[in-house]
């Protein structure tokens, strides 16, 4: 796959011999947990954004499933997807500040390290379309037994943006980190 133009020389973590790119995962198997009380799957724009997205950019999308604004039920949806072999799951829903958004307590319990960057990105780069409000997402990643999680929010505008900026471009380098 190469470095696709970019100089890396600056860049070391401690061994100068190594790839930065060597344990990249050019295709990665995910998972899309749409949380919605409203939705169906068959009227999910938000998930069907974010499973053509990461398709486009090379990925497997082998589950979508649709769960509650149920924390116990999310959490198993998360953690069911796993078993059936997703490397990456994401959800979409249930990030904001309402009562009935508990996506990120319930995923944010799973983690064995949260990954702060992806929700100050994506409220950063969110900020240029929707201004201030950007900071009502909850918008947060982690890493689960060495899977990705990305929990996403529910409109089909922010799902859009965090698939094709975020997602599907850095899934496979970050599920070669966390593997290493």
């Amino acid at each position: 796959m190469g470095d696709h133009g970019h100089d890396h020389s600056d860049h070391h973590h401690g061994h100068e011999d190594d790839d930065h790119h060597a344990h990249d995962h050019d295709a990665v198997t995910i998972a899309v947990v749409t949380v919605s009380s409203s939705r169906t799957l068959d009227e999910d724009p938000a998930g069907d954004a974010i499973e053509r997205l990461c398709a486009d950019a090379g990925h497997d999308v082998t589950v979508r499933s649709l769960v509650g604004d149920d924390a116990a039920a999310i959490a198993d949806a998360v953690a069911g997807a796993m078993d059936d072999g997703a490397d990456v799951v994401v959800t979409t829903g249930g990030t904001g500040l309402t009562n009935d958004d508990v996506t990120v307590d319930a995923v944010g319990a799973l983690f064995d390290r949260e990954i702060p960057g992806f929700g100050e990105l994506f409220r950063w780069r969110s900020f240029e379309d929707v201004g201030p409000m950007a900071m009502a997402s909850r918008a947060t990643a982690g890493v689960v037994d060495d899977r990705l999680v990305f929990c996403l929010p529910g409109s089909e505008a922010a799902a859009r943006l965090g698939a094709s900026e975020f997602v599907a471009p850095a899934a496979g380098h970050l599920l070669g980190l966390v593997r290493r």
